[in-house]
């Protein structure tokens, strides 16, 4: 069974992102033809939105913080005839532009248009069913594939990579979405926790970079250190009310709440991290060196096609 990209729907998915209509106008120049959604709330209504402005079966959704590189559009994906592609999604890497990880979070991703319009995640979830509170990849099949054809550009203003880093200090910190024990947290898969380490540690050569380091340590530190309901890392709105606290902070006092947060997360979490990030220096020589593991079984590292 062949996939080929050129032939489905490209929606760009955008909710508020600063950098939104930047990214479609660069979109456009490399697909002409891709759709848009924007503005919808919830993560689960956004999909549905696209899967019902798609006219083809599959569909590609690019994300409103995520530009494409010009060979994506040329791929042509070949699966088993057992392969169940009828509820999967196949999911792409994106290179993220604060701390250079290349894994699933923003990355390309290609829908079952009947799937995504039946299925219940995020804000539509079933009560009874706490591993589709917060993300899609723990209710559908993923099919990951072990190439990037994508950048992730989350770091425009400080409330941008605040929110990105953020939520993936609180996702990250999940076990298929639910809330672990500290004991359960620190025995997880490494490359997930590897790379929550990096979210805590990189970016400090990047344009807003401290901002993402300090919502990833806040997001760890709320979900395993508080009772806060970690579910509400779905809604914007929430999110934009703790933002609020921190809007206008000077860069001494966001300085001083990464060291802080980093001081409770080793001394009350146990998290192998020094409790100052890699400064601008250090930050760029590891991005430099690290190479992103595999997604699949048969290759060490991801394949970063530039």
């Amino acid at each position: 069974m062949k996939v080929k990209i050129a032939e489905l729907d490209i929606i760009y998915l955008s909710y508020d992102e600063p950098n939104a209509e930047k990214n479609y106008a660069d979109l456009l120049t490399k697909v002409p033809w891709a759709k848009r959604v924007h503005g919808v709330k919830g993560s689960d209504a956004a999909h549905k939105a696209c899967a019902k402005l798609s006219e083809t079966d599959r569909f590609v959704t690019v994300d409103g913080d995520n530009t494409i590189r010009p060979d994506f559009i040329n791929q042509v994906l070949d699966f088993d005839e057992h392969t169940d592609l009828a509820s999967s999604v196949i999911s792409w890497c994106g290179r993220n532009t604060i701390n250079g990880l290349l894994y699933g979070n923003g990355g390309l991703k290609c829908w079952p248009k009947e799937f995504v319009l039946n299925m219940k995640t995020h804000e539509n979830a079933e009560a009874d069913n706490p591993h589709a509170q917060v993300d899609f990849c723990w209710d559908i099949q993923y099919i990951q594939q072990n190439s990037c054809y994508s950048d992730v550009h989350n770091n425009e203003t400080p409330h941008q990579a605040w929110r990105a880093g953020f939520r993936e200090g609180v996702k990250m910190a999940l076990d298929r979405g639910v809330k672990p024990s500290h004991e359960e947290f620190l025995n997880g898969h490494w490359k997930n926790l590897h790379r929550l380490w990096i979210w805590l540690m990189v970016g400090a050569d990047i344009k807003n970079g401290y901002w993402a380091i300090a919502g990833a340590r806040e997001g760890l530190a709320m979900t395993m250190l508080t009772d806060w309901d970690y579910v509400n890392v779905r809604d914007f709105d929430q999110l934009n009310e703790i933002w609020a606290e921190r809007d206008q902070m000077p860069e001494d006092v966001l300085h001083s709440e990464i060291f802080n947060y980093g001081n409770d997360l080793v001394d009350k979490l146990g998290i192998p991290i020094a409790v100052q990030p890699l400064n601008e220096e250090q930050s760029e020589f590891f991005k430099t060196v690290y190479q992103n593991p595999s997604r699949s079984s048969d290759q060490q590292f991801v394949i970063d096609v530039e």
